[in-house]
């Protein structure tokens, strides 16, 4: 998932009126557009003329058109135009965000569908992120585990190897930095709570969990805090990323030299190797140089991290449902899928997992994956990325601040939001 920008507070209630409608009256489906949000550009140029060019063979004389959204108040757009009498068709939504709305009724009813947009061939974390009270609402779109992108030239120079564990992978971030004075070992701007996961699973801690009917936040137990203090030492010693910073466009730190590792989701492989006279350009004469890497865990193997991604639903309120679902089932179709498979993006279907290659990166993939988790599965917990709690503890965090008093106001921030 992606970070938010403004407050969903209250989102549920505002889309409450949305759930009352299955769907809106079907008009007739010669001549229809259907509106597909995607958000950000993760979907390569590729997937997204094979949706428009196979949906409009499909289906002559109507036509399909991308409205590209950022990432960024993306929560408040939808609020609205769910909600309204303008809907878009097909929407994308961060797998954190997907609760927010299928426990609204924002989106159609997709149970009977399911064996044909994948059934069991979908991610399962995914598709109980799509789904409230037994019901389906909003297929995997992709994922992407977070891996530890290297450059080779300086681990070497610095004699030294790939970590095997979540100790040696901190060490190599402090020796590193150590050598490189104003470079990051590890890149690691202050809002960045993502990569923080891993720190606070794999010391036996957890952000929040379910109480009978409520939310009982663990930020500030014994184990989530042993991880907040490893954060603190990373962020302190090996990073000289900005400590209010976001994690926006890490390839620009690996591609001018400042940034010698770095924790990312899968895709930012191809933003770092982007072309020079892209719209954002990497440094594609770095392949070579280009390690990578899934973070070990703290006892060695495949650490447990954020399985970033997104989910796809048709809005409830789409004029053309029917011709919505059928756009829904091109985007969890083989062809397209594949296209994601082969761009560094896991694909929404188990069985194309072999479309992300063979190659360092593909391994990497599969050894992360395997590990993944999710946010808690409240549908409220878009609520409180928006309000920005994490983003805030981990700035402080990065400041330097008392770790266990930090943890104790963030816990007590989100419990007030998770069982309002």
């Amino acid at each position: 998932m992606r970070k938010l920008g403004i407050a969903a507070l209250g989102a549920a209630a505002a889309l409450t009126l949305a759930g009352c409608a299955s769907g809106g009256e079907a008009a007739p489906e010669e001549g229809a557009e259907i509106r597909v949000w995607l958000v950000g550009t993760d979907t390569p140029d590729a997937a997204r003329e094979y949706l428009v060019e196979t949906f409009e063979e499909e289906h002559p004389g109507s036509t399909l058109v991308i409205e590209e959204q950022s990432w960024d108040g993306l929560v408040d757009r939808l609020t609205t135009s769910l909600s309204g009498s303008d809907s878009p068709d097909v929407v994308e939504v961060g797998n954190t965000q997907a609760s927010a709305f299928t426990s609204a009724g924002a989106f159609l009813d997709l149970t009977e569908y399911y064996d044909e947009l994948g059934g069991d061939d979908l991610l399962p974390g995914f598709v109980e992120a799509g789904s409230y009270d037994g019901r389906f609402y909003a297929a995997p779109l992709y994922s992407g585990s977070r891996l530890v992108f290297y450059k080779k030239d300086a681990l070497a120079a610095a004699g030294l190897s790939v970590p095997t564990t979540l100790d040696e992978y901190i060490a190599n971030g402090e020796a590193l930095a150590a050598a490189n004075p104003g470079k990051s070992g590890i890149w690691w701007p202050g809002q960045d709570w993502y990569n923080a996961l891993p720190y606070i699973w794999e010391n036996g801690g957890e952000v929040a969990v379910p109480d009978g009917d409520q939310w009982d936040a663990q930020l500030s137990s014994p184990d989530s805090v042993a991880g907040l203090e490893q954060v603190q030492q990373v962020m302190t010693t090996a990073s000289r990323a900005p400590k209010d910073a976001n994690e926006t466009s890490p390839e620009v730190g690996f591609c001018d030299g400042t940034t010698l590792q770095l924790s990312a989701p899968s895709w930012v492989k191809w933003s770092i190797l982007a072309p020079a006279d892209a719209e954002a350009p990497g440094c594609p004469d770095q392949e070579e140089n280009l390690g990578v890497y899934a973070l070990p865990g703290i006892d060695g193997g495949a650490a447990q991290v954020f399985a970033g991604g997104s989910n796809v639903g048709v809005s409830a309120k789409s004029a053309h449902p029917e011709l919505a679902v059928d756009a829904l089932k091109i985007i969890l179709s083989d062809g397209f899928q594949t296209i994601y498979g082969e761009n560094g993006l896991v694909p929404a279907k188990l069985s194309l997992a072999d479309t992300l290659g063979a190659d360092e990166v593909a391994q990497a993939i599969a050894a992360a994956a395997g590990n993944a988790k999710l946010t808690p599965a409240s549908p409220k917990w878009a609520d409180v990325e928006a309000a920005g709690i994490l983003q805030d503890l981990f700035v402080e965090i990065a400041q330097g601040g008392d770790v266990q008093a930090l943890a104790e106001a963030a816990d007590e921030e989100i419990e007030a939001i998770l069982n309002s």
